[in-house]
């Protein structure tokens, strides 16, 4: 049960007297925990190198336009790119002046993990408009130097070296692309006058005429289909409702019942659809023929009114309705056929149209394309001729430079935490980590502490509660106890104080 925050400090204060022992416990031992984090703490220190970028000679205002040389915002990545190609970072893994003679003698193994340890710790970033920085960081503070100052004689040296090849491919390479679009202009220019000779379909509106028409046919076939097929659905229901067979016997009462039948179906549906509609149609048809039945039986019973018994023969009127229905389902596939014959036909008109499309669409390619590689072509011709003048500028060391604007320094201190800030940071974390503890203890306890905690959870009134009483015994033996765990927490302090001076000033 959660204290309330209002009896917390007064709880918290408490739980700390009522556990003197194991409060100074936890004090010393977190308190050295964090001593000894700053003793095993991997420290690291960091040199580095300015690289100072110079654009602003004398042979850019006069070649402006006319070279091209490498923005520098882009710089610092390149540099970046440059220091972890697998040539740099061999010559840095394998110097004898750095990891001892031996360096040179690495397996494939170890020398991937060198390589792979050296650009973990490198760091390049733009510093300002012209100038970035190449840094590394060691355990070591005489590998950070000698790392750091590698590294920027490596990216001088090998700089100057990609800029000459880098300059002489790009000039190969745009003189290979004018070569080639001279040839692929040339290809264009036949396809395109064999395409016109070659390619003649009929026009685009006859076609779109015809597959209009296609169409049209096909949507009124299927109006006709849905039509059909709901007669004989009505067709269907009508013969579930009729006896297939029927007792010879009957008067034409029996068509009289069955007319009436009808046409009280016929007033149903006359109240809730039009006359068109396709089963009121179907009705009246069904009720004329019942009543010719009808006269035709009356016509042949005569005055005889006594029926014929116990002979069973087929419905006529549930033959007339199977017939109409097989009627009905014949002119079903044949309006299928239709639609069938009349989708392949718009089948063929697509086919049609996409040729001619194709054809239309083919043309405009190839003009497009004759059109975007002559402008391509021209394009190409100027770069040509850039690529020759920055060609000759990096062969003259001219153009963009790179100058080491400041060395790499010792370091004389590690960068991140010290071991100073882990000293104060222990006392501090020590003392607060009982009081802390206590805290937890107090929210996660279910035990009742206060009579707030009893109002709070049952809300019912606490009248009365009695204070724990100690005896002067108790008391003068708790003062005793609190004296030997101060005494002991000042020792602690002491010694953690001792050994925090002692390793600042080297003695551990």
């Amino acid at each position: 049960m959660a204290v309330p925050l209002s009896q917390l400090p007064v709880e918290i204060v408490r739980e700390v007297r009522d556990r003197k022992w194991l409060a100074l416990l936890v004090f010393a031992l977190v308190s050295f925990s964090v001593l000894a984090a700053g003793f095993l703490w991997p420290y690291r220190y960091q040199s580095q190198v300015i690289i100072f970028v110079d654009d602003r000679n004398i042979i850019q205002p006069l070649m402006e336009g006319r070279a091209v040389t490498t923005e520098i915002s882009q710089k610092a990545s390149a540099a970046r790119e440059l220091l972890w190609s697998r040539s740099v970072m061999e010559k840095i893994a394998t110097d004898t002046e750095i990891f001892g003679e031996r360096a040179s003698e690495l397996s494939p193994e170890a020398l991937v993990a060198r390589i792979g340890q050296i650009r973990g710790s490198m760091r390049v970033a733009a510093r300002g408009d012209n100038y970035f920085s190449i840094g590394y960081s060691a355990s070591s503070p005489l590998k950070a130097f000698q790392i750091a100052q590698r590294l920027g004689q490596a990216f001088i040296e090998e700089n100057a070296n990609r800029k000459r090849a880098e300059s002489r491919s790009a000039y190969d390479f745009i003189d290979k692309q004018v070569k080639s679009y001279e040839r692929l202009i040339a290809d264009v220019e036949e396809r395109l006058k064999r395409f016109l000779s070659e390619n003649v379909e009929g026009t685009e509106a006859s076609a779109n005429a015809r597959l209009a028409n296609l169409q049209n046919r096909l949507e009124l076939a299927q109006l006709e289909k849905e039509e059909l097929e709901t007669r004989a659905a009505a067709i269907q229901a009508q013969m579930a409702e009729v006896n297939p067979r029927v007792v010879q016997g009957q008067t034409s009462d029996a068509y009289q019942e069955r007319i009436s039948y009808m046409e009280s179906q016929l007033d149903s549906l006359r109240l809730r659809y039009h006359d068109t509609y396709p089963d009121i149609i179907i009705l009246r048809e069904q009720i004329t023929e019942l009543r010719k039945q009808r006269e035709r039986a009356l016509a042949n019973q005569g005055s005889a009114q006594e029926p014929l018994q116990g002979v069973s023969v087929a419905n006529p009127l549930y033959q007339d309705i199977r017939s109409t229905l097989v009627q009905t389902q014949t002119e079903i596939e044949t309006v299928e056929t239709r639609i069938r014959s009349l989708e392949r036909l718009i089948d063929q008109q697509t086919d049609r149209m996409e040729r001619i499309q194709a054809n239309k669409a083919q043309y405009s390619d190839l003009t497009r394309d004759l059109e975007v590689n002559r402008e391509i072509y021209n394009d190409l011709l100027k770069r040509r001729e850039k690529a020759r003048v920055s060609m000759h500028l990096d062969i003259e060391g001219q153009g963009l430079n790179y100058k080491i604007n400041e060395t790499a320094q010792y370091p004389n201190s590690p960068t991140g935490p010290k071991f100073s800030m882990f000293a104060l940071a222990g006392l501090f974390v020590g003392l607060a980590a009982p009081f802390g503890a206590v805290v937890a203890l107090l929210q996660v306890d279910p035990r009742v502490r206060t009579k707030e905690q009893i109002e709070d959870e049952f809300e019912l009134p606490v009248l009365e509660q009695f204070p724990k009483v100690r005896t002067p015994y108790e008391q003068r033996r708790d003062r005793r106890i609190t004296l030997i765990v101060g005494l002991i927490a000042l020792v602690v302090t002491g010694a953690y104080i001792a050994v925090a001076v002692a390793a600042v000033f080297g003695v551990l």
